[in-house]
């Protein structure tokens, strides 16, 4: 296998599988990740997963505050690389930066494209009821993932998939087809599939405001937008004038009116919809810890009838 000069660019959990992958088999020259930011109670700074796992491989890390200054093209340009490699790294990369690599910019992108193109595709695939979605290794340009496909991969959405569940499925599968698509890159026999501009759709970034419940939405159509912002920002619903967090969606049985709890089922809390019913296996009050519904009931209880709210 030819050995590929890389700079890797990424942040998240999502792309660590694929950084691992790379630096496997290659020489990874830099990792550029987002500079640390405040998280949990103690707004301590973390580090991103990908720098976690740079730092612990030896690699350079860089952490760039802006892109558009020439200052980080210089400087990865003086490493001359052969190929960039971008898993989420959650920046759009500007053109001198696209322009320095040898054999150019490569994402790794999780949609079949030109579906869900933009920040959130897994989530969005979710929350539209999608039954199938995948990775596809773009080549990248200018546009919001607008360029040229040379390879896809293709993965199930299950009934109880949460936007986390297949981000996990999906990212291994993603460091694998980087993994078997880098080789041809180097060896020009990459070949590039055009995307359908026409047929492409958007997949924006989530707000705390997609977390908001409609239960005057079906059913489906709740539990797919409960799971499709599970971790991120959460399903919510107002219970006694306060934000509480629902997870794990079942349909079930029943009726009522939309938004009216009808009581403890074994999949949850049941709660009606404008059509049907959805059950909740687990609930995270304000200010408290994510539990079972029947633990939290059982010292909290929200009585049959009670009527949430967004």
């Amino acid at each position: 296998m030819t050995l590929v000069r890389i700079v890797f660019f990424g942040s998240p959990d999502f792309a660590v599988p694929a950084l691992a992958a790379v630096a496997e088999h290659h020489e990874v020259v830099a990792v550029v990740t987002q500079p640390d930011r405040p998280a949990g109670r103690g707004a301590k700074l973390q580090p991103p997963a990908v720098k976690t796992l740079a730092t612990r491989l030896g690699l350079p890390v860089l952490q760039p505050a802006k892109l558009r200054d020439g200052v980080l093209t210089r400087e990865l340009a003086s490493l001359a690389p052969d190929l960039f490699v971008v898993v989420a790294y959650g920046r759009i990369l500007p053109p001198d930066l696209l322009a320095v690599p040898r054999l150019g910019p490569w994402n790794v992108h999780a949609s079949i494209l030109p579906k869900f193109r933009g920040a959130a595709p897994i989530q969005w695939a979710v929350m539209r009821e999608e039954t199938e979605t995948g990775v596809a290794i773009m080549h990248m340009e200018e546009g919001l993932d607008t360029g040229p496909v040379a390879a896809l991969a293709r993965e199930p959405i299950l009934a109880n998939d949460t936007a986390g569940t297949l981000a996990a499925r999906l990212a291994p599968l993603g460091a694998r087809l980087l993994g078997e698509t880098i080789p041809h890159i180097a060896a020009g026999t990459v070949f590039l599939q055009e995307q359908d501009h026409a047929s492409a759709t958007l997949a924006p970034p989530l707000t705390k405001a997609h977390g908001q419940l409609d239960f005057q939405q079906p059913a489906p159509l709740v539990s797919a937008q409960a799971r499709g912002v599970d971790p991120w920002p959460g399903a919510t619903v107002l219970l006694e004038g306060e934000a509480a967090k629902v997870f794990l969606p079942t349909l079930v049985d029943g009726q009522g009116k939309p938004g009216e709890v009808l009581g403890l089922r074994p999949q949850g809390l049941a709660i009606a919809c404008g059509t049907g019913v959805i059950a909740f296996s687990e609930i995270q009050l304000p200010g408290r810890k994510r539990m079972p519904a029947k633990a939290l009931l059982a010292g909290h209880p929200i009585p049959p009838g009670t009527v949430l709210g967004r």
